[in-house]
């Protein structure tokens, strides 16, 4: 099915978006992953459009939308996904995204809950206080000489990098990881910076919709999910067989289905 691809004057300069699906379905809209932007989006966009109007946007500084001065926050996401709706005419939807999105997610639940009917929260991470999380992630991430991101290979990820990488990663996925890495230049920690300095716990204890906390098998963080549910005790908690990291990319048909049995 087409992808459409259009910009949204928003608060924060231009924000590109993809979208995918007729216009009278339901909305559901997609956050992604630190360091990546909506075309690693392509295939759920695709997968969901039978059903929903799918909306992906890329953050500030990422992928096609204008660089943003300073240290956004998750609300500052959130706000430019409030934006981009208004611009497309969009009054309520379901709100999904993958590790850094899913905390956009559930920020877009918490804070506008008028606009936001139910969530879905795709590998949510946990950093623990006073642990080396962003420091590991950190050390895989190469740069050049300037800090400028240097790209990366399939047997790179593979041997350095396997727990923020899919089951079976494919050149395509490689590639655009890469282009994703080369957009956002030396802003490539804002996002995940944003996710340290948010409010995890207040924000899930402050949710009111229905919420689907969706985890791969085998995903770094999912030993903390039962921790986390006892943030928002009401969210239901589905496990996808051998998923990992990036399955809104590598289980795009399993996320898309998933998504259909709880908002639909």
């Amino acid at each position: 099915m087409k992808i459409e691809r259009g910009l949204a004057r928003t608060f924060a300069g231009h924000i590109h978006w993809r979208a995918c699906g007729p216009e009278t379905a339901p909305a559901i809209v997609i956050s992604h992953i630190n360091q990546q932007s909506s075309a690693l989006m392509v295939e759920l966009l695709q997968a969901l459009a039978p059903d929903f109007r799918a909306v992906a946007i890329d953050y500030p500084s990422h992928g096609h939308s204008d660089p943003f001065d300073g240290q956004p926050t998750i609300e500052t996401y959130a706000q430019c996904f409030i934006e981009v709706m208004d611009s497309l005419g969009i009054r309520r939807a379901t709100a999904l995204g993958e590790a850094v999105g899913a905390g956009v997610s559930y920020a877009l639940g918490a804070n506008w809950a008028d606009r936001i009917d139910r969530v879905i929260a795709v590998n949510t991470p946990y950093f623990e206080k006073g642990g080396s999380d962003v420091a590991d992630i950190r050390k895989v991430r190469p740069t050049d000489a300037s800090g400028f991101p240097a790209p990366r290979s399939l047997a790179f990820m593979r041997a350095n990098d396997p727990e923020h990488a899919p089951v079976h990663p494919s050149q395509s996925w490689m590639d655009r990881i890469n282009t994703a890495q080369f957009e956002i230049g030396r802003n490539r920690w804002q996002a995940v910076q944003a996710y340290e300095l948010f409010d995890l716990f207040g924000t899930m204890q402050r949710l009111a919709c229905p919420v689907l906390m969706l985890y791969g098998e085998t995903f770094v963080y999912g030993r903390h999910r039962h921790m986390l549910h006892t943030k928002c005790p009401h969210a239901r908690i589905e496990i996808v067989p051998g998923g990992n990291f990036c399955m809104t990319w590598e289980r795009a048909t399993d996320i898309a289905a998933h998504a259909r049995a709880f908002a639909l």
